[in-house]
Order: C-alpha cells, then structure tokens, then sequence
C-alpha cells in the first residue's frame, strides 16, 4: 500500500468502485506531466440552497473527490504515481440566492490537502449553475501534475 492510500485509511475513508465514463471520452487523459481527468458528478441530486443544504453539498464535494479519486486509482495504478494537485474545478448546482459555491467546494481541497500536503493545495474555480448531468448537486474535475 502507498503513502497515499495509508492516509485514505487513517482518515477513514475508502476509493470504492471506479465507474465508466457515460459517454465518449476517456477518465483520465495523461499529456507530458499533466494528468486531465473528467467531470464526475455527485451522486447527491438537488439544487443546493432549496434541496439541499451546504453541509450536504460540502460532504457531497469531499464524496466526490473519493469517486474521482478511485477512477484515478484505476486508470494510473498508484496514487503516488501524483506530484501534486494543479487545479480543481468545481460546479455547484445552486438556487440563485445561494452564494457560498467556494465553501462548498472546500470539502474536495480540504481532501486533496490532508492526502499531498503543499503540493496538494491547487488553483481553483467554483462556479454556480441551473443544472448538471442526471439532476447531480455537483461537479468536479481535475488537473493533476505527475512524477
């Protein structure tokens, strides 16, 4: 077991199943150190601020990054294969009174921070929207740098 999959299980948690793409396109696609992954969307449903609350939709983020984690985990092997944490993106789905899509979003970098440390914290965009595949509260996607 690698570094970063002993500290996956001292913080409790574990990857799950990696899922296929629903489409056309690869999970992950590798140019030079860079490491590409797609969107995922959380298996938490509903507009955040009506639907669902922020704590929710801040777990759901952190959920997320586990799911996106595990399709990374399928497709390169080892996590330690990872340098460090680029840039996360970030798509809430939101009622349009809700404002606090960067807090919501701080469950998946607070994840990527207590996995690779430093080179865990990334740039970041967090974006509210109308509405995302299959009615998800959110979703994510990555860019990672590799050793």
């Amino acid at each position: 077991m690698g570094a970063i999959e002993t500290k996956l299980q001292e913080l409790g948690v574990e990857l799950g199943e990696s899922k296929a793409p629903v489409g056309n396109y690869l999970g992950c696609k590798r140019v030079g150190d860079l490491l590409f992954v797609s969107g995922r969307v959380s298996e938490l449903k509903g507009e955040v601020g009506t639907d669902v609350t922020f704590e929710a939709a801040k777990e759901a983020a952190r959920n997320t990054m586990l799911l996106i984690l595990a399709i990374i985990k399928n497709d390169i092997t080892d996590l330690d294969h990872i340098k460090g944490v680029v840039k996360l993106q970030g798509f809430i789905r939101s009622a349009p009174q809700f404002t606090k899509q960067p807090q919501v979003l701080d469950g998946a970098s607070d994840l990527l921070i207590s996995l690779w440390g430093e080179e865990g914290r990334h740039a970041r965009t967090a974006t509210g929207v109308n509405q995302l595949p299959f009615g998800a509260s959110l979703q994510l996607d990555l860019i990672l740098q590799m050793r």
